[in-house]
């Protein structure tokens, strides 16, 4: 919430924003449909080192939600999260915009071979796996990873047939409970959208900075206007009005394509005023911090 937007509508819990965007009744409906979900695995590498892309095979457990708008800077490993109605697990810690909803065990291991993770192949998942979740402790989960990757702990694999035929005739007789689904989803999503738009919580990574004032005007004699290099949001402020600051020095911190980037002082100064606040958009070329000149016998 501080670092990526804190008005945004999946914030302070995705879960609750997954709730909300399905038309589900309760947090326990989502929980229920994610332990009841066979996540079939279409793709690998979503992101990285073996994270799966997989969609449940039952229509009725595909949970749909939006990425973040902007993405996260950091997601840690080994969680688990949808993108619109695909489920991936992160290989490892990264940037990420997925919808998330749990912890897992890993699905690469880098050092070590064991019984689920080869020489040649150093991921857990194949294509067409079913993935199936179960609930666990923290502390379950953490002596699970801990095993997995040493080879002392394994995943429960089952070997198993997926019959395309037989598939198109579950979809048939379960038709009309498919469709009821669908539509009470969408008529959700419909909702949540209107209700963004209503709310100004639409959400961007770029500002609209009309009746902003102009790097350029609106500046004390000598003072510097130091500005955004990229279209992005506010991750972090390290200066306030009345520090003097050297040359080099990082005075803010820009998120932008998850990435983060330092906006250092062209010169010694005196920070005269920031124009900026943390988790809120900015344009390319808006001014970030007003740089005044430094007092005679003042040092930075």
């Amino acid at each position: 919430m501080q670092g990526v937007r804190p008005d945004a509508p999946w914030c302070p819990s995705n879960i609750e924003f997954i709730r909300r965007i399905n038309g589900l009744d309760s947090i326990e409906d989502v929980k229920r449909i994610v332990f009841e979900a066979n996540y079939l695995v279409l793709g690998l590498g979503d992101v990285y080192l073996g994270a799966p892309v997989a969609t449940p095979v039952d229509p009725r457990h595909r949970l749909a939600s939006t990425k973040y708008n902007p993405a996260r800077t950091w997601t840690p490993d080994n969680v688990v999260g949808i993108g619109g109605a695909y489920m991936c697990i992160y290989g490892m810690e990264g940037p990420g915009g997925y919808q998330l909803f749990g912890r897992t065990c890993q699905v690469w291991n880098t050092y070590r071979v064991t019984d689920e993770f080869t020489e040649d192949e150093p991921w857990l998942l194949r294509f067409f796996d079913q993935i199936q979740f179960y609930p666990v402790t923290s502390e379950e989960l953490l002596s699970f990873r801990d095993g997995l990757l040493e080879g002392k702990a394994h995943v429960e694999i089952e070997h198993t047939k997926f019959s395309l035929n037989d598939y198109l005739v579950f979809l048939d007789r379960n038709a009309a409970g498919i469709l009821a689904f669908k539509t009470r989803q969408q008529a959700a999503f419909e909702a949540e959208r209107a209700r963004w738009l209503e709310t100004d919580q639409q959400g961007g990574a770029v500002a609209d900075t009309a009746g902003e004032p102009d790097a350029d005007t609106d500046l004390p004699p000598g003072a510097t206007a130091v500005e955004s290099p990229v279209p992005g949001s506010i991750w972090k402020i390290l200066v306030q009005a009345g520090h003097a600051v050297a040359e080099g020095e990082t005075l803010i911190i820009v998120e932008s394509m998850k990435m983060e980037m330092a906006v250092i002082a062209p010169a010694s100064g005196v920070v005269h005023e920031v124009r900026c606040a943390e988790g809120r958009p900015v344009a390319l070329g808006q001014a970030l911090v007003i740089l005044a000149e430094l007092e005679a016998g003042t040092v930075a």
